[in-house]
């Protein structure tokens, strides 16, 4: 399977002066981990996620002051929709993160998580069981 596949098309997209605050809230409105970062005056596609917040407000910033683009995961990862869902939870697992921005022609075209991997997994997994049971019935 590919990550084309398994990855959402719907992405939140927040700019770089939102703060910490209105990120979580619209992480938590669509119960997603991630919210891709896009600076028009820089040009940079980045990636703010739950952990980003959660060592903020660990290390006692105001949600209300800080922004996002003083908070984005460093070393962002893209991957592509013809990668394998094998290659990204590769790349996930070389990075210690949960999320790869999917991009394609250099235009943000997606998602994936490992949520999303797990799930594919588990369906593909589910189909095979299927199919080997399906043919024990006739052989």
């Amino acid at each position: 399977m590919l990550v084309r596949d398994g990855m959402s098309t719907v992405v939140l997209t927040i700019g770089p002066t939102h703060t910490l605050r209105d990120a979580a809230r619209l992480m938590a409105a669509r119960q997603i981990g991630a919210a891709v970062v896009i600076d028009p005056d820089a040009g940079g596609i980045g990636i703010l996620t739950e952990r980003d917040i959660l060592n903020s407000l660990g290390a006692a910033e105001d949600p209300d002051r800080e922004i996002a683009g003083d908070h984005l995961t460093s070393n962002v990862v893209f991957a592509t929709p013809r990668w394998s869902l094998a290659d990204a939870a590769a790349a996930m697992d070389r990075g210690s993160f949960r999320h790869l921005i999917v991009v394609d022609r250099h235009e943000v075209v997606g998602i994936i998580s490992v949520r999303d991997i797990v799930r594919c997994t588990l369906r593909e997994q589910e189909r095979a069981a299927r199919l080997k049971a399906a043919a024990e019935l006739v052989g």
